[in-house]
């Protein structure tokens, strides 16, 4: 009824919040956030999470916005965002001069030069830690990235304040041993601690918190920290044993550190380990003692030999997923073991381990029936053989990969094309033994196909995607390099694909134009990114047909297109209300075009282009 706020009469709080806990878009939050001052407030109240820039001035900021969002829970600080501090932009009428739009949340730091003297004292620091200790002492999870000014004075204020917390993530901090010590001695809820890229550690903060909170600790990540050494494994095996994630990225840590993680914490479900002077004992022990283990991640090893793939297969029987890459002396009967041993494996990643081959992959087609997703990178050996027996066996399978791949073919495509018809995501770059006659077979049989990936497959044409178009409703396409694709197979996918919403034709210098772009706009209402980098025949008109009717489109790639010029670049910018980046060469933007929208066009870094 006119003149009557029947909303705010009947819902009670609680109702509007539980509304507002609903809403997993930040705009439509904030939308709703304008309709009055009641409903302005009780947004508020009901935010749990903040993700805000690093720079600025801290201590006021986190002070305003802890007056504002009393019940954050979740704090996310990055030192790759830039924050402005709140602008007052005049009084409301009947209001106060404080309003929602005075509040300017983070923004990507604009393109120019700035003063280094200025950026330093800017920085997030101790002074901004200590306010966030002091505003959010309910705090659960603070992840604090890249923020180098913050020290052990910062971090022993923060963990003296807020005791419930559970989650800290220190990545790119230098920090040191009494303040990693303090979150041990006070917060002792805490289960997830990433200290990935923190110099300043050694062993002494770490055993300090592992003695302090090991109880609860379960998630525990450390990379390139090379005063840390096996003594703080020894601990964390000795105080840590609900430990369920571990990941290590070391150059430092040898078996004993890995042994006693493996003996002292037999929970240990996911493992990730890029460490070159760790050999088969330490995962024989792992095998041995951590029969839960569900995912295990191996980078860059050296010493490895099929041993460790052995103890594995026989002792982790709940592996699920499995990533082996670089490690140079694994072959086909270790691969073999796990796919006899671990028959409940859905995601096997095998990249770069170049003496694992055709036998051992068909190993886990027989054996391994719920594999859902498979990636073979730089796997030279693995043969058609290979996927033929994956196609008969894995009749889940919903994702394959495949990169420089040189003996796998069409055959190999055709028999997982028949066999798992299930396929949602086909992603193959520079196998130049697929062509047509595998893809074809995709788009007959594989459906429920929603994202392909073609790059640089030379012997793929128009026919692949004419059969794709008329089998399969993609939301994805990136056919980038593949020369013989032109106007044709585009439009096939225009006139198939009316859910599409990422497309990249780039590098299709010949046989692409300005008729399959405005096929794409009558066909692809939803389209958001498309990438048209070095497409010679595509104009301004292809171009403006595809935008006209493309109202969704948010990025646009257009570098090194001869046939666009400045007239087309403003028309992107002018017809795409949602466009937030666009990448061309800055001789094709005017001056008008950067005044309208600066903020959205990008530049490539170097000048390839032939000077005349």
């Amino acid at each position: 009824m006119k003149g009557h706020d029947l909303i705010n009469s009947y819902l009670p709080d609680e109702l509007i919040i539980e509304i507002f806990r609903h809403m997993h878009s930040k705009s439509s939050r904030d939308a709703c956030a304008l309709v009055c001052k009641r409903w302005l407030a009780l947004e508020r109240n009901s935010r749990r999470t903040l993700r805000i820039g690093a720079s600025g001035s801290p201590d006021s900021f986190v002070k305003l916005l802890a007056r504002r969002f009393v019940n954050v829970k979740n704090l996310y600080v990055d030192e790759r965002l830039s924050v402005s501090h709140p602008v007052q932009l005049g009084r409301r009428r009947g209001g106060s001069q404080s309003t929602l739009s005075s509040l300017k949340l983070p923004y990507m730091i604009e393109r120019g030069e700035s003063d280094d003297s200025e950026l330093e004292s800017n920085c997030f620091s101790d002074a901004g830690l200590i306010a966030l200790g002091e505003a959010f002492t309910k705090l659960k999870k603070l992840s604090l990235i890249w923020c180098s000014n913050v020290t052990s004075m910062g971090l022993q204020s923060f963990a003296g304040k807020c005791r419930s917390l559970r989650s800290l993530d220190l990545q790119g901090c230098y920090v040191g041993d009494q303040g990693l010590a303090a979150v041990g001695e006070c917060c002792k809820e805490l289960q997830d601690l990433n200290l990935r890229f923190c110099e300043g550690l050694t062993d002494k903060g770490l055993v300090e918190l592992a003695i302090g909170c090991g109880k609860s600790l379960k998630v525990l990540g450390i990379a390139a920290c090379a005063k840390i050494t096996d003594i703080s494994l020894e601990a964390v095996g000795s105080h840590c044993r609900s430990l369920e994630t571990l990941s290590l990225d070391s150059e430092f840590i040898h078996n004993e550190g890995v042994l006693a993680v493996a003996e002292g914490c037999r929970l240990l479900k996911v493992l990730k380990l890029l460490c070159i002077n760790v050999t088969d004992e330490a995962l024989e022990a792992v095998g041995t003692c951590c029969l839960s283990l569900e995912v295990l991640a191996l980078y860059s090893f050296q010493k490895f030999t099929d041993r460790s793939l052995s103890a594995i297969g026989k002792g982790c029987k709940k592996l699920k997923n499995l990533i082996l890459s670089d490690c140079y002396f694994l072959s086909d009967k270790g691969l073999e073991a796990i796919a006899t041993g671990c028959s409940e494996l859905i995601h096997l990643e095998v990249n770069g381990c170049h003496n694992i081959g055709t036998l051992g992959l068909a190993s886990v087609g027989k054996s391994c029936l719920r594999l859902t997703e498979l990636a073979l990178l730089y796997c030279q050996r693995i043969g058609d053989n290979a996927l033929l027996e994956i196609g008969r066996g894995c009749k889940f399978l919903q994702a394959l990969h495949l990169v420089d791949c040189s003996s796998i073919g069409d055959d190999a495509i055709c028999g997982i094309a028949n066999g798992c018809r299930n396929l949602k995501k086909l992603h193959i770059r520079r196998c130049y033994e697929i062509g047509n006659k595998g893809i074809v077979a995709v788009g007959e049989n594989c459906k429920s196909l929603k994202d392909l990936s073609l790059r640089f497959c030379d012997r793929v044409g128009d026919d692949a995607l004419i059969a794709i178009g008329q089998g399969c409703s993609l939301n994805h396409l990136n056919v980038s390099g593949c020369h013989q694709i032109g106007d044709a197979g585009i439009i096939a996918i225009a006139r198939g694909c009316p859910e599409l919403s990422y497309l990249d034709v780039s590098v299709l210098q010949q046989n692409l134009g300005d008729m399959a772009m405005a096929e794409i706009g009558e066909g692809c209402p939803s389209l958001k990114d498309i990438v048209l980098s070095h497409c010679r025949q595509i104009t301004d008109v292809g171009l403006a047909h595809l935008v006209k009717k493309c109202t969704m489109l948010e990025t646009c790639h257009m570098v090194y297109c001869p046939g666009i010029t400045t007239a087309g670049v403003a028309t992107v910018v002018s017809t795409c209300a949602n466009i937030k980046k666009v990448l061309v060469e800055k001789s094709k933007v005017s001056e008008r075009t950067r005044r309208r929208a600066g903020s959205v066009i990008s530049y490539i870094c170097v000048d390839l282009s032939i000077p005349h």
